[in-house]
């Protein structure tokens, strides 16, 4: 039998935090983009042994073990460790036929009585062929305690004959939509073998949920957003859901067509993240779905946390235009679910949004054009990776809009910290993308008092 070639090309990762334990990932793919055989491996399941340690050198290995890795999920390991110390860094790694993967820092989720604040930063829509992934190595030096990714991790275009005035920077593998499993995996390990992505996903945990580019541009619930039917979609949506299962470090694994993407995951005393999925189950004027928007509303009241992070792809906050109709495609779309959302929202509501290309930070009212009327909470909107923003008329924007204080097209990610004193955003911005190498900045940063937004001096 061949020897395999070095099979984590990919790198590794880690997710899911809870105070006892994390997913450990990583995919075995000797030749990511191999015409025929999926990552260049046999049809075979293949052992591959794994250690957690206490430091980076594996001098203190506190646990260790073998996983399978199955053709049929494309040689992906998802290690479920539990046993582990509350609030701690640990370091991981995995090893086959004598070649050992990068070593990753992972970190679990605090004691359920802890108040220690939380370090946290989220991030968004990064295109592969709109730019490089600098925004992703600055984050990976920051070594926050978890990263949530809101959305358009891949995006399922093909390379464009003529891409024209479009920047782009990077060529991809195919000039064809994403529509198979096989394209859809080897769009994400085109991206997977990114080092800047790498490096994010190895510096710490990370919490994901999708939005439309996983899939196709628009879709929402059984529709694929083109006006066609629904059988042929779902059958793209689940492999685009295998795909997505396949590459990043979640706990369960998609059934057919359906991925269960919200979820609750507590950090101590100071924040809960509550990650909704604002695509699986819209319907009609419904955005959540019954069962999703139960579950969501009962957690926000329950929640006993100092900040509840409401984690979800779509822009939240009223968003007029001047000269066109607000989006659709956004909770503006779907504004009933807002308003019993926001009649559910307990004090400090934070909500996380992606999607839009670029940074904008918004106060919650419960009258959008009364700056005196009940303050619900805030949200922050985070910019996008390398996706290239739209052309927007921001100040005109702004100014039928006034409980949008900020806004900025610039890329890169949003820095948080959470107490139980405060909560604060900075705003992370490279100054470019089309070419390596690229600085980072702190834009803007903003504080959380009394459910309003105030705007800091950075």
């Amino acid at each position: 039998m061949a020897k395999l070639g070095y099979p984590f090309t990919l790198g590794v990762a880690s997710g899911e935090p809870l105070p006892d334990g994390v997913i450990l990932w990583t995919r075995l793919a000797p030749e990511p983009l191999h015409p025929a055989q999926t990552g260049g491996m046999p049809g075979r399941a293949v052992g591959v042994a794994w250690q957690v340690a206490e430091d980076e050198a594996f001098s203190r290995v506190v646990q260790s073990g073998t996983a399978q890795a199955q053709p049929d999920w494309a040689h992906s390991v998802h290690v479920k460790v539990a046993g582990l110390r509350a609030g701690a860094d640990y370091f991981y790694r995995f090893s086959l036929e004598g070649h050992v993967s990068p070593v990753g820092r992972t970190r679990t989720a605090p004691a359920s009585a802890s108040t220690d604040p939380v370090r946290f930063a989220f991030v968004s829509c990064q295109r592969y062929e709109h730019g490089h992934f600098t925004a992703l190595r600055h984050l990976a030096a920051e070594r926050p305690d978890v990263i949530l990714h809101l959305g358009d991790y891949i995006y399922e275009y093909g390379k464009p004959a003529n891409p024209g005035a479009g920047r782009y920077v990077r060529p991809l593998e195919s000039t064809a939509e994403c529509k198979t499993l096989g394209a859809y995996r080897n769009r994400y390990a085109r991206y997977r073998m990114d080092a800047d992505l790498q490096a994010a996903h190895a510096a710490a945990p990370w919490i994901a949920i999708p939005d439309d580019h996983e899939v196709r541009d628009n879709w929402g619930g059984a529709l694929p957003g083109d006006g066609s039917g629904s059988a042929a979609f779902l059958k793209r949506r689940a492999a685009a859901f295998k795909a997505y299962y396949e590459h990043l470090p979640l706990r369960i694994r998609p059934t057919g067509a359906s991925l269960q993407n919200y979820r609750w995951r507590p950090y101590g005393r100071v924040a809960d993240f509550l990650l909704a999925d604002a695509r699986q189950y819209r319907q009609g004027s419904d955005m959540l779905g019954a069962a999703q928007e139960r579950w969501l509303t009962a957690r926000l009241t329950g929640s006993t946390a100092r900040w509840k992070v409401l984690a979800q792809a779509v822009f939240f906050a009223q968003r007029r235009f001047p000269l066109e109709p607000s989006s659709s495609d956004a909770w503006d779309g779907f504004p009933g679910s807002r308003a019993r959302v926001l009649a559910a929202a307990p004090d400090g509501l934070v909500v996380i949004s992606g999607d839009v290309h670029a940074g904008w930070a918004s106060d919650l009212r419960a009258d959008w054009a009364d700056a005196t009327s009940k303050a619900l909470g805030v949200e922050f909107v985070g910019p996008s990776v390398t996706s290239m923003p739209p052309i927007t008329d921001a100040s005109a924007i702004l100014a039928i809009n006034p409980h949008i204080a900020f806004f900025d097209s610039r890329h890169g990610y949003v820095s948080c910290t959470a107490s139980m004193d405060g909560l604060r955003a900075d705003y992370r911005a490279v100054s470019f993308v089309d070419r390596p190498g690229a600085p980072i900045a702190t834009i803007a940063g903003f504080e959380v008092k009394d459910n309003r937004l105030h705007r800091l001096d950075v």
